[in-house]
């Protein structure tokens, strides 16, 4: 049975290449279900898109459990270490993310 619970984050400065070329995205609704593509049972789903405009296109990957998590933790990797490299200092949320 497909939950169709959906997580939306707004996103700021945000470009996406999609079939038509690049695109404004400037939404991402992540969710943890049944594929439209994929041939795996389930997958973690993010659909970019940009509701500004109607959001009638969008940019869509389909990912493992453990991919995402890979993924997850790769984003979290590269933001601590560009951060250090910036000399920015990193947001308590992601620090605290990052520990678990």
């Amino acid at each position: 049975m497909c939950s169709y619970i959906v997580e939306k984050a707004t996103l700021v400065g945000s470009a996406a290449k999609g079939r038509k070329g690049w695109m404004r995205i400037d939404t991402a609704n992540v969710y943890y279900d049944h594929p439209y593509y994929s041939t795996l049972d389930h997958v973690l789903a993010v659909d970019f898109t940009n509701e500004g405009e109607g959001g009638r296109d969008r940019l869509a990957v389909e990912l493992s459990a453990a991919s995402a998590r890979a993924l997850v933790e790769r984003i979290l990797a590269a933001l601590a270490s560009g951060e250090a490299a910036h000399g920015l200092a990193a947001p308590a949320r992601i620090a605290a993310v990052a520990a678990e």
